[in-house]
């Protein structure tokens, strides 16, 4: 029996290929349009090449940025991934405590990016910041605005503590599509909780894990907000990830033409690693069903 095919279903998607077009493809092509040329102002400009292209790949300062953005990402899905696994698996399952979890849970979701920033600057601060007097008081020389260390250890807390109940949300979601039956069964079978979690639990949050690491990566790749506003990439350049160089050299130096080949550089490398990250975990679990 042959499939129907329905192509007046494309015109539902329609309106949504040309919102996409207005507001993603019509800039990138203005961006692709400023990384081969060079402007001095006035709106004229100079056919430069692949010359900002070049300037980007051997640059040591974006090499910096890179690596400082690599780390801080690892960093990141090597707490918030464990941690929102951990968090999941303790969460009550039904009645009132789960939908008093839930909400809990959610509500670091709903504080707008700038705010959050806000939040940890004035809470990271010595002078009126509860948590800096508080370690100021127990001895402990902290001072993210002037030791790097301090800033990383800011930065990372604040993003865990911003985004790990996604992760222990999406988890959560993966745990009670479990049927009960697979617990009735383990129990009867003696299984230790060790058990259930890697043969019951885990495979079934496999798939969600997978959206949560994808969207973690993404997220913490092009990190900006939170950190500028706390540090401002500082103390020097120890928290000057990416997207702070990208917008320090677009706007701070209002240089169009490199920074529109780094842009271009960072979305390709975002999206082949997401490519090749989602290709590798999609392989494992097919590997894994045979």
């Amino acid at each position: 029996m042959e499939k129907t095919w329905n192509n007046r279903a494309w015109f539902l998607v329609l309106p949504v290929l040309v919102l996409v077009a207005f507001s993603a493809v019509i800039p990138l092509m203005t961006v692709v349009n400023y990384s081969v040329q060079d402007t001095f102002g006035r709106n004229e400009f100079f056919w430069a090449g692949l010359e900002w292209f070049e300037d980007t790949v051997t640059s040591d300062r974006i090499h910096a940025a890179l690596g400082r953005q690599v780390l801080f990402t690892a960093i990141i899905l090597a707490i918030e991934v464990p941690l929102g696994i951990f968090v999941a698996l303790n969460m009550p399952k039904k009645g009132f405590w789960s939908s008093l979890c839930l909400i809990l849970m959610a509500m670091p979701l709903l504080i707008p990016f700038n705010v959050v920033g806000t939040i940890w600057q004035i809470f990271g601060r010595v002078d009126i910041g509860l948590l800096g007097r508080t370690l100021t008081a127990l001895g402990v020389d902290y001072n993210y605005t002037n030791d790097w260390l301090d800033a990383w250890a800011t930065v990372i807390v604040m993003d865990v503590w911003h985004w790990t109940s996604l992760v222990a949300l999406l988890c959560y979601a993966g745990l009670q599509s479990i049927p009960e039956a697979y617990y009735q069964a383990a129990k009867i079978d003696q299984a230790s909780r060790w058990a259930v979690f890697r043969y019951i639990e885990l495979p079934k949050m496999r798939g969600v894990l997978l959206i949560a690491v994808l969207l973690r990566f993404m997220d913490s790749f092009m990190i900006y907000t939170e950190p500028f506003v706390v540090t401002g990439g500082g103390p020097g350049n120890s928290t000057t990830f990416l997207s702070i160089d990208l917008v320090k050299m677009a706007i701070g130096q209002f240089d169009l033409g490199p920074a529109a080949a780094f842009s271009i550089i960072y979305f390709l490398v975002i999206l082949l690693i997401s490519w090749v990250f989602y290709t590798v975990m999609t392989n494992l679990d097919r590997e894994d069903r045979q």
